[in-house]
């Protein structure tokens, strides 16, 4: 087997500030630091011993570039010191060691020997103390457990702590952990601020600028007035002509106009590791950031094609269009289902 320091390079990727893994290369294991591994009682000697003694060719381990620490592959580390070798093929990470640690649990839940129940728990106790404002449905993704098993570990380690306001799911958004109390809060806003626009109450009430069109929305199907007050009752001290006025004449808001702020969703989108740490994820990211041009650039874009190609772009144009449609409802439904 050839030891040589370098065996391939490949283009390095950066998303969402981690280097995605792309440069394959032979380290001395003397070189390489034991992992922190999720694994209670540390490395199998049976199961690296079965490895050693397969003749199948092992994939390389994951190793963490800044410390040199093994994120994934522990028992093949074991193996190939049982081969005698001296050098391992290695695929690099560039994270902080509590991103490390996240990553080193989804790769072992999905792969290799099965981490036992209470080593996930344990897990999911050390993901919710350095991620509190994670979702139980996110940290449940990455540690092998039911969200409600999560949720149940939370209450438990948070019962004396600051209560969180806000989790992020595993869609990457923040989203308020008393939906109620929130909605409550956007609908007085929709009173009181009635000249402002959906992203200024959004700002204010500390929501996206969807979740106050959909109290807004809501209120309209409904046929209820917006309140800032319980239904029929005024605040203290508040003079009864003053009290919310019926539905009827309640005053309503007009739609905003204007896109979205997609670049800074992308950027969001970048920063989340339950993206950025998963292959698909990766992918997922690269297709966002590459479709999210703003309208300069596609008048620009637009200007410069060349006439005898334009039938085909523009059919293309569509055909990608009908794609990401469908895979918007696609992932929406998804979501419904998740929330049920």
């Amino acid at each position: 087997m050839n030891d040589q320091s370098v065996v391939g390079v490949a283009e390095e990727n950066d998303v969402g500030g981690t280097t995605v893994p792309a440069v394959l290369r032979r380290l001395p294991l003397t070189d390489v630091v034991q992992p922190d591994s999720p694994r209670l009682s540390g490395v199998d000697d049976e199961h690296a011993r079965l490895l050693a003694n397969s003749d199948a060719a092992l994939p390389p381990i994951l190793v963490n570039r800044r410390t040199m620490r093994v994120v994934d592959g522990a028992h093949r580390l074991m193996a190939a010191r049982l081969r005698g070798q001296q050098a391992i093929e290695v695929d690099f990470c560039d994270c902080d060691n509590d991103e490390a640690f996240v990553l080193a649990v989804e790769k072992n839940v999905r792969h290799g020997l099965p981490l036992s129940r209470a080593e996930r728990t344990a897990a999911a106790e050390r993901i919710i103390g350095s991620y509190p404002e994670w979702s139980d449905r996110a940290i449940a993704a990455v540690a092998g457990l039911s969200h409600k098993t999560v949720g149940t570990i939370r209450r438990r380690l948070t019962k004396d702590s600051e209560p969180v306001t806000h989790r992020r799911g595993r869609d990457g958004r923040l989203r308020p952990v008393d939906g109620a109390a929130v909605r409550a809060r956007v609908s007085g806003l929709l009173v009181d601020r009635q000249g402002a626009s959906l992203r200024e109450i959004a700002r204010e009430a500390g929501v996206s600028p969807d979740t106050v069109r959909n109290v807004r929305d809501d209120s309209r199907r409904a046929e209820i007035p917006l309140v800032s007050e319980p239904a029929g009752a005024a605040a203290p001290g508040r003079e009864e002509s003053e009290a919310p006025k019926p539905a009827s004449t309640c005053v309503r808001t007009q739609p905003e106009a204007g896109v979205p702020d997609r670049s800074a969703l992308v950027r969001s989108l970048r920063s989340d590791p339950s993206l950025r740490f998963s292959e698909s994820g990766r992918v997922l990211l690269r297709l966002l950031t590459a479709y999210a041009p703003d309208s300069d650039d596609l008048a620009r874009l637009s200007e410069n094609v060349p006439i005898h190609r334009a039938a085909g772009i523009a059919q293309l144009a569509r055909e990608y269009g009908r794609f990401w449609q469908k895979f918007a409802v696609a992932v929406e439904q998804r979501q419904q289902q998740a929330e049920i």
